[in-house]
């Protein structure tokens, strides 16, 4: 049986892979009954679309396997809090939990042009019941943020 853990990880090791490739430092990673359903990195530059987030890379692919576009029942797993437009395409796929590392306002930090509505404020302000875990493996996705920073030649 996986754990939160493991689907953080598998987001971690998602977005690296999206930083080699010269894309932002956030991944994702959709979960339903304990099985990874989508995992996706931002791919904002690659196909010159800014609403190409990884969490919204992972509806769009989990939405396509499950062939529906209710995602009840899955919990999405992100490196970082989910930007507003990221926030309400969750709330459009049903997806009730959302897990992240890093928050809105550390990657704001990074020169990242961000909303800081949190999800919190979001959920609240939406009337929502969506269940929200902050700062999980923070220090982990901490450390993409660092390799994205350090890396020369790159966009943002």
């Amino acid at each position: 049986m996986h754990s939160n853990e493991f689907f953080m990880k598998q987001a971690i090791s998602k977005a690296r892979k999206g930083i080699a490739k010269g894309q932002s430092p956030f991944g994702a990673c959709i979960v339903k009954n304990k099985k990874v359903i989508a995992l996706a990195h931002n791919t904002v530059f690659s196909t010159v679309d800014s609403t190409a987030h990884a969490e919204i890379n992972a509806i769009r692919m989990a939405c396509r396997k499950l062939k529906t576009i209710d995602l009840s029942g899955c919990t999405i797993y992100s490196t970082t809090e989910p930007c507003p437009m990221c926030f309400a395409a969750i709330h459009w796929a049903k997806i009730r939990k959302i897990v992240f590392g890093t928050s809105i306002s550390d990657v704001g930090k990074l020169g990242f042009s961000e909303i800081l509505l949190t999800n919190r404020r979001f959920n609240r302000i939406n009337g929502n019941k969506m269940k929200i875990t902050s700062g999980f493996m923070k220090a982990e996705c901490a450390e993409l943020l660092k390799e994205w920073k350090f890396k020369k030649n790159k966009v943002y």
